[in-house]
């Protein structure tokens, strides 16, 4: 199992939706305090969005690597803005100097106007297209030592080879996420972990369903992850109190603009993360205790899970009971919440949701949350 964190690449952080009051420059000081906040609480990783208004991904998560010892970091590519051969040398080279610690999100695009924005022209199956031919590509020159030519429809290479080696093999694992067919399909081919967004439980099992049942015809393995936002507190209730206090200040107008921005993308998930809600202020908990008022106005992932550490744990195991190896969790304001997580949810999960690659021994006087049962299964600072 993983339990993967988020940084707010975007400038800027908060407590509130909607709003800019309240709101801190998430500048690289920032960020670096996140990044080395669970590096020590021990989530697996951190995914880092992409988009032009973010910052590069890249440029960010190389610079925390350097501050950081163990946290991996999940950092995309969007196929069509990069040649898979520059790809395949900019993965292999993060992944040799952060000594394994990359993970590769591969991201198509939501939009015709944010890609043509990035000065890529293309439809959405289109970009699909283009996203298979750049996979096919990139897997050939990291897993083999061969020279690779191919011609295809969008994408040409010819005598291309991968010089410098990765330090994963074969390669940094793929994550892969979107909603259509045609994203299930290539997800499927290429692949190592499906990521859906935050739905209700039925649904993310019919999307796991459908992508697993390609992966097999395919011959492929495959794994799944769900990304979320998160609100726990030591109560339900007060967790409740928390997810409207996030968006108090969220007002109509906004609600409206950001739905009109939504209903406008190609994005089949994002459509499906609105219809969760529409636009409404009264019906967010779409199913128990995960919540859709973050998609009101913030696009992508739109859900949290809301409650007490046990509910939400709880909450958290029927989707392992679905197939969901990976959470990716975030949670406003990005630091503090880091913090809440894991001293509250943490110690609630089964021991096995936490991947190996957490040191068991302190290293560096950096401290590592553990497992002690001989303390009332709590967590402590070795």
């Amino acid at each position: 199992m993983e339990i993967n964190w988020f940084l707010p690449t975007g400038g800027t952080d908060g407590r509130y939706l909607g709003t800019s009051i309240g709101n801190r420059v998430a500048d690289i000081d920032y960020l670096q305090q996140i990044a080395q906040a669970a590096d020590t609480l021990g989530f697996n990783g951190v995914l880092t969005p992409t988009g032009r208004q973010c910052e590069d991904a890249w440029l960010i998560c190389a610079k925390l690597a350097a501050v950081t010892k163990r946290l991996k970091f999940i950092v995309a590519f969007r196929p069509g803005l990069i040649a898979p051969a520059l790809a395949a040398r900019q993965a292999a080279t993060f992944d040799r100097i952060s000594n394994g610690r990359l993970v590769v999100n591969i991201v198509t695009g939501g939009s015709d106007a944010d890609t043509a924005a990035d000065g890529l022209q293309l439809s959405h199956d289109e970009r699909y297209e283009l996203t298979d031919e750049f996979l096919t590509i990139y897997r050939q020159l990291l897993g083999t030592n061969e020279d690779i030519t191919f011609d295809g429809q969008h994408l040409t290479i010819k005598n291309g080879r991968n010089i410098f080696p990765t330090v994963q093999k074969p390669y940094p694992a793929i994550y892969f996420g979107g909603s259509s067919d045609a994203a299930h399909h290539v997800a499927a081919k290429h692949a190592d972990l499906y990521l859906t967004w935050g739905e209700p439980p039925q649904q993310v099992a019919e999307q796991i369903a459908t992508v697993r049942r390609y992966a097999e015809e395919n011959g492929h393995a495959i794994r799944f992850g769900i990304r979320l936002h998160i609100i726990v507190r030591e109560t339900t209730s007060q967790a409740w109190d928390a997810a409207n206090d996030l968006i108090q200040y969220v007002s109509d107008d906004a609600i409206k603009a950001a739905q009109s921005f939504q209903t406008g993308s190609q994005a089949v998930g994002q459509h499906r993360m609105q219809a969760l809600h529409n636009g409404r202020r009264d019906k967010l908990e779409i199913s128990p205790n995960l919540w859709a008022g973050v998609g009101l106005v913030r696009g992508g992932a739109g859900t949290a899970l809301v409650g007490d550490a046990d509910t939400v744990a709880a909450r958290m195991q029927e989707y392992v009971d679905l197939g969901v190896e990976s959470f990716i969790f975030s949670g406003y304001p990005h630091l503090e919440e880091a913090y809440r997580t894991a001293e509250l949810l943490f110690p609630k999960l089964p021991k096995e949701y936490f991947t190996t690659n957490r040191p068991k021994e302190n290293t560096d006087n950096v401290y590592r949350w553990e497992f002690a049962p001989e303390k009332a299964k709590q967590w402590v600072r070795r």
